[in-house]
Parts: structure tokens; sequence; C-alpha cells
């Protein structure tokens, strides 16, 4: 992922509302968003063709992570894909906290990563620049390719909209924010080691470069009854629509919104 707005506990949005873009090169291949058959038939998300692994995903226990980068320059190679993180906790059965555990022994084998994960009633945040792991509290939080809410032009788009909420907005609304293609200007681009030119094409909520940019768009709700909706846009060259999904399934039973 590139970018991950939630609400999460909520008074206005319930449990859990996600939206989230995936950025990547077009060429990468990519199973879109659907139920894992046959090995993981209760996990619900996308899959890397390419490496095996995932950007963002939940399973019915309500096992969740979603994966960004951290972008330090240009890209290094690692020994382990990211992709595997959300896809080794999501299949996995041991605890979050021990799955914290042994991140801090093995982030090293990993390009540099945020982790969001846990189950959907006790959410962590992993940072494997820093080392740092966080409980994630209830609020509008957004992640980037920085620090969990640094204030990123993209970042800000999308916690104004979470917060001018009242009630749960449409699946559409909220694809509409991913979709917005509105460059942050000079003065509000961060300095990730890229060079201008790259902040600049990097800067929209929804980045539509001529071999990398948004392949897809995520909408996650999850409603006080414990049922999850799953919404998401694949996206091809150009910013075209090249496919569209929606799956529910039923997560165990979670705390008050406010809890």
């Amino acid at each position: 992922m590139c970018v991950i707005a939630l609400a999460y506990k909520t008074a206005a949005l319930g449990p859990l509302l996600i939206a989230a873009n995936r950025d990547e090169y077009y060429a990468r291949p990519t199973a879109a968003m659907d139920f894992w058959r046959p090995d993981f038939p209760e996990v619900l998300g996308g899959r890397d063709l390419q490496a095996g692994g995932s950007w963002l995903a939940m399973d019915a226990r309500g096992r969740f992570a979603a994966v960004t980068h951290i972008r330090e320059g240009y890209p290094r190679t690692a020994p382990q894909s990211r992709g595997e993180l959300v896809k080794r906790f999501v299949t996995g059965s041991e605890s979050a906290l021990d799955f914290a555990a042994w991140l801090k022994v093995e982030h090293g084998q990993f390009a540099p990563f945020n982790l969001i994960f846990g189950e959907v009633k006790d959410l962590l945040h992993f940072n494997s620049r820093s080392g740092m792991l966080n409980r994630v509290p209830p609020g509008i939080h957004v992640l980037s390719n920085g620090e969990m809410n640094s204030p990123w032009f993209k970042c800000e788009q999308l916690r104004q909209k979470l917060q001018q909420q009242k009630r749960l907005p449409s699946d559409n609304d909220i694809l509409g924010w991913l979709h917005d293609t509105t460059p942050a200007p000079v003065a509000q681009l961060p300095n990730t080691g890229v060079g201008l030119a790259m902040e600049k094409m990097l800067s929209p909520v929804f980045i539509n470069g001529r071999d990398y940019g948004t392949r897809a768009s995520s909408v996650l709700v999850l409603s006080a009854r414990a049922e999850l909706t799953f919404t998401e846009v694949s996206w091809g060259l150009g910013g075209r629509e090249s496919g569209r999904r929606r799956q529910m399934m039923r997560i165990s039973p979670i705390r008050n919104p406010q809890s």
C-alpha cells in the first residue's frame, strides 16, 4: 500500500473503516481481491503473484494486516518481500504480540516497512525503521510511506474527508476520495530522497505515472454486527479502471466501537 486511512472505533464510522490505495509497477502480476481458495478460504484480500504475499487482507477470525513501504530514496532489494508479512500474520495463529516479537528480530530481512496488524479489536503498528511498536488508539489515522500520521499532503486529504463525516459514507464516495489526482504544492512535498520531480509525481492520493501508479483502491467497512464489506477497484495503465469486486464476510465478535 501507499496510503491507508482508517477510522478506528469511532462513534460516527463504527468499529473500523479503511480506505487505502496500493501503488505498484503496472507490470507486476497481481490477483484481485477475493477469498484465498483453496489454501486459505477464510482470508479475503488481493495477492501479489510475483512474490506470493499481499498488501492488505483480513480473515474470518478478525485477523487483519496491511503494509506500506517506507520511502528512503530509491528502493533497495531485500531477502524477503514485505507482502509476506501480511500473509504470514493473517494466515497464522500466533498472537499479535508474539508476531511483534518476531518482527523485532526479523524485520531486517525486509526492505523498510510500516505494518498495521492484529485482531480488529486490538490493532498494532510496527515501523521497521525505528523498531517501534504501538497500539493504534481509537480515532482517525493515516499512514503512507513515512511515520504514522505524518502530515503529508495525501494523508491530510484523506484525514479531512474522514473527519468531516457524521455518518458512514457510501463506498462510491470513499472511492472518489481515493481517486483524487491533485498533486501537493511544492511547499508541502516531503523530502524522502527521490528528487523533486518524483516527490511531485508520488504526492497525490491517486498516482498515475508512466510505469508506476495506483493499482487498487480498497474500502473495508466493519459493522458493529461483525459484518465486513470489502470493495476493491483495480486500475491499469493511464488510471483506467480494469475491474471492480465486492465481497462480504462475517468475522468473530468485536467490542463496542467506542471501547
